[in-house]
């Protein structure tokens, strides 16, 4: 086969694709779907959350540099858990925001 050959093949496969894609499985996954599974999610993590508040109730100290106080142990747990998460998620930024610049001075 040549390489003139190639062209009318590529075309025709070209052509062909959007009708392949039109007869995908309906039973596909979907931007919907995915909200139903988040939600979900979301509603057995809370339950597990409430769950553990309920169970830590307990008081206990907490001290931060000038600061003494009294809580329970749940919330301190969860404090510290969000601040965790919080500072993941800033790294993950960062690092997402320095990826970004390196591929725009590449492309340049």
């Amino acid at each position: 086969m040549t390489t003139d050959d190639a062209g009318p093949d590529r075309e025709r496969v070209l052509r062909e694709e959007p009708d392949r894609r039109s007869h995908q499985d309906p039973l596909r996954g979907s931007r919907t779907s995915g909200f139903w599974a988040a939600t979900v999610s979301l509603g057995v993590v809370l339950v597990l959350l409430i769950v553990f508040i309920a169970q830590n109730t307990r008081t206990t100290t907490v001290s931060f540099l000038a600061w003494d106080g009294q809580v329970s142990v749940a919330v301190a747990l969860l404090i510290a858990a969000v601040a965790g998460l919080f500072l993941a998620g800033l790294s993950g930024m960062l690092r997402i925001l320095q990826l970004r610049r390196r591929v725009k001075r590449e492309a340049r």
